[in-house]
């Protein structure tokens, strides 16, 4: 018996059409909550960060027996040949290295004089360390460097890394300053305000006990707000520093006013926001090691933003009575 050959039947256009629709639409449903699982990584990532620099400025705390100094001014590179404190004219950052197992950076140029020592401070200014960026905003980078060209004791590099934090130096407008114009200058002349009222400040070196309001009711560390627009261009002047030079907008924060918003295209902030790439709030860091999201809604009210000035001041005498936490 001739045997009969049975055709299959294939699909056709229109159902083809129908499940592409389908996978279409599955993709459109799921790529929201892929995105916002994405984010929540990111967010608790930050928050990790944050948590990290906040115990080695603790750790700093414990070993030198005052948190770490914010340096003398934009223009002063860390020197590994200072050490710590009111001597080191290196960022907070530089000077919590040692405690972030980042001794062999910290020490970098150690011993060395002449070219090799500018040269070597250099390298410090343009070296990125993961723990300082927000991964919702950008990479560690180093990023271009077209505007810090100028540094009393380091050659200027073509890059510098840039940190997403800064530390807490108050609920009062603070410019950014310098520094002394030289080594010799250091201890006579008067070369920053004395209305600081934060925890890590230019030239400062506050102890524990001074923090009167409480660890728990003050902030050590909290995400720096940035424009977007030069996240990676190094043109914004609250964004165009290394976070290891001495005092800047770039590495602190403050608690003035409003000044805490989400990061936003074309809005530009020099004095020392707070702010974040995250949708509800931005990481803050208190000075007991723990670790709030505060919402950025918290400024909208003058008793929210009562709250979140006092949470700056490390002395004002007005302990909030709980910290704000979104989540």
């Amino acid at each position: 018996m001739q045997a009969v050959l049975r055709r299959g039947r294939g699909f056709t256009l229109v159902e083809l059409l129908v499940v592409i629709a389908i996978i279409g639409i599955l993709i459109a449903l799921l790529l929201p909550a892929i995105q916002a699982a994405r984010e929540s990584a990111r967010r608790m990532t930050c928050r990790n960060h944050l948590k990290q620099l906040s115990l080695a400025c603790l750790s700093h705390e414990l070993s030198q027996k005052y948190f770490p100094s914010g340096g003398w001014g934009y223009q002063w590179a860390p020197d590994p040949d200072r050490g710590f404190g009111l001597g080191q004219p290196g960022s907070w950052l530089y000077s919590i290295l040692p405690f972030m197992e980042q001794k062999q950076l910290f020490n970098l140029g150690k011993g060395m004089s002449g070219a090799d020592k500018l040269n070597a401070a250099g390298q410090i200014l343009q070296t990125p360390l993961e723990e300082t960026n927000c991964p919702s905003r950008r990479h560690p980078g180093p990023y271009p460097n077209p505007l810090d060209t100028y540094y009393h004791n380091a050659t200027a590099p073509p890059s510098l890394a840039r940190s997403d934090y800064g530390a807490n130096s108050g609920d009062h407008v603070q410019d950014w300053y310098a520094g002394p114009a030289d080594i010799s200058s250091l201890g006579s002349t008067p070369w920053r305000p004395d209305n600081f009222f934060g925890v890590i400040y230019q030239h400062s070196a506050i102890k524990i006990r001074e923090i009167t309001d409480g660890t728990s009711h003050t902030i050590l560390v909290a995400e720096h707000g940035k424009n977007p627009d030069g996240y990676f261009t190094g043109v914004d002047w609250a964004d165009d520093g290394s976070m290891f030079n001495g005092y800047d907008d770039d590495n602190h924060v403050q608690t003035w006013l409003g000044n805490l918003r989400r990061d936003t295209p074309g809005y530009q902030d020099y004095y020392q926001p707070i702010g974040s790439a995250h949708a509800f709030g931005a990481n803050f860091a208190f000075c007991d090691g723990s670790v709030h999201m505060v919402s950025y809604g918290i400024v909208l009210t003058p008793e929210g933003l009562a709250i979140y000035k006092n949470l700056g001041d490390r002395n004002d005498h007005n302990v909030v009575p709980g910290t704000p936490d979104v989540n």
